[in-house]
């Protein structure tokens, strides 16, 4: 019985110990989606008017041409950039995503290569027949997230310049209402005629028609800069919304899981001491008789 007692407390112990640690992981990825998120909300407004910009370039004039002679190029070999956790306790973040990814790049044709942000994608994707690419680091805050994009970007001009990728696709979990998250895909580049047809299709905001000051050229080499910066950084910070989401929703499973595992130890551990307590004052009760019985 003590043994048994002892080993129940032991497995009781250890199930607080690691109460604790879920509710500390919980308690962190609640005040990450915060931050996340508020990026998200501000980047969605940027993004629109980044896209109300290019608008506002294309009904001006039409340089285009000259400003981007490589993008009628609608084929070849495409590079994608999968975002991912470098961390486990998300669910099937990662399994989600990878499934996406491969079945997405599937339908397409020509050789793809794919460029991972997280471990855990990383190591998901290397199992399949996808070629792997360069590996980045998963920011573990918002102002980290501006160095990645520096860094996806100079892998992606790189690239292009070597002949080695033609188009790039965008692949990342988003927050979504009534579900933790969905996975998404968005083609980067080429900025091609569809692509400006697109943008062009906006509606303006007011009644006052857009008029680009110094310079249309110039103006909408920034703004391609930006656009491509702004969906990187979008994607980034979504993904991370959704990881977060994802370990808390795990999180909070756990904690219902080692809050039941908890009741029934305990409960066991009260029931076998009860029997031991019942056990002893039989013994007692049984010595008393035998001490005090007829002679």
């Amino acid at each position: 019985m003590s043994e048994t007692a002892a080993s129940l407390r032991h497995k009781i112990a250890s199930a607080g110990e690691l109460e604790a640690v879920v509710r500390t992981m919980k308690a962190m990825a609640a005040a990450s989606i915060g931050q996340y998120e508020n990026a998200v909300r501000s980047l969605d407004e940027y993004y629109r008017t980044v896209q109300l910009g290019l608008v506002a370039c294309f009904r001006q004039g039409e340089p285009w041409g000259a400003v981007m002679p490589a993008a009628q190029k609608e084929s070849g070999a495409i590079g994608a950039v999968v975002f991912g956790s470098d961390q486990g306790l998300v669910g099937q973040f990662n399994e989600v995503m990878a499934e996406f990814v491969v079945n997405t790049l599937g339908n397409l044709p020509g050789k793809k290569t794919v460029w991972t942000v997280g471990e855990r994608i990383q190591s998901r994707l290397a199992d399949t027949d996808l070629m792997p690419g360069a590996s980045f680091i998963l920011p573990n805050s918002i102002n980290a997230i501006t160095s990645l994009v520096g860094q996806i970007l100079v892998e992606m001009e790189t690239q292009r310049e070597k002949g080695e990728i033609a188009q790039v696709y965008l692949f990342h979990n988003r927050p979504q209402s009534g579900a933790i998250y969905i996975p998404v895909s968005q083609r980067l580049l080429p900025l091609d005629d569809v692509w400006r047809r697109d943008l062009a299709s906006l509606r303006w905001p007011t009644g006052n028609l857009p008029e680009v000051m110094n310079g249309v050229e110039r103006t909408l080499l920034a703004l391609v800069r930006e656009y491509l910066f702004v969906s990187l950084f979008r994607a980034c910070a979504e993904s991370l919304a959704s990881e977060n989401a994802s370990r808390l929703a795990a999180m909070q499973r756990a904690e219902k899981n080692i809050d039941e595992l908890l009741e029934d130890l305990n409960r066991t551990f009260h029931r076998l001491r009860q029997s031991g307590i019942d056990e002893e004052l039989f013994d007692v009760v049984s010595g008393f008789e035998a001490l005090t019985g007829p002679k």
